[in-house]
């Protein structure tokens, strides 16, 4: 099976947040493509990367940026496919907020999903919803993961409750 999704950084030290989302999409069992695209530094590379993704066969792209983090809102504008945007916290970051609110804030017409800072984990999550609505057996695969999650909090709460 070819990748489904495609998760992409502006840089190589955005890795061990979008990692994350790889791991998610590894669980359910959904095929990935993983690289840097740098909308500022190699903007031929973005626009080529987000005009043929829907031709490769992705489904849904994960764009991690930090900073001024235009990397999801460019290739959004470019691609047809849903856009999933992750907030970094940088080294440069204003606390996480320039990039939160650069992903957030765009214009309409071109809408960008965004998840909270660093949160990799929920994009890649997202990703598997937006997959599940033309694949069944993801769709059980989410279920049942949501299902845990809340059994999870019922065990919490039972212990706390009884002690």
């Amino acid at each position: 099976m070819s990748a489904q999704v495609g998760i992409i950084m502006g840089s190589k030290s955005d890795l061990n947040i979008m990692n994350d989302a790889a791991d998610i999409l590894r669980e359910f069992g959904v095929e990935f493509e993983m690289t840097v695209v740098s909308a500022h530094r190699t903007p031929d590379r973005m626009f080529s990367y987000a005009k043929e993704a829907a031709a490769r066969g992705l489904k849904v792209i994960i764009a991690g940026a930090g900073g001024a983090a235009h990397l999801p809102g460019m290739v959004a504008s470019i691609t047809v496919l849903p856009v999933i945007g992750v907030p970094v916290k940088s080294s440069n970051s204003i606390d996480g907020w320039d990039s939160i609110l650069s992903i957030l804030q765009m214009p309409n017409g071109i809408p960008v999903a965004t998840v909270a800072l660093n949160a990799a984990k929920n994009a890649g999550l997202l990703a598997v919803q937006i997959l599940s609505t033309a694949h069944a057996d993801l769709a059980v695969k989410m279920q049942a993961y949501k299902d845990d999650l809340r059994k999870k909090v019922e065990e919490t709460a039972e212990e706390l409750e009884n002690s």
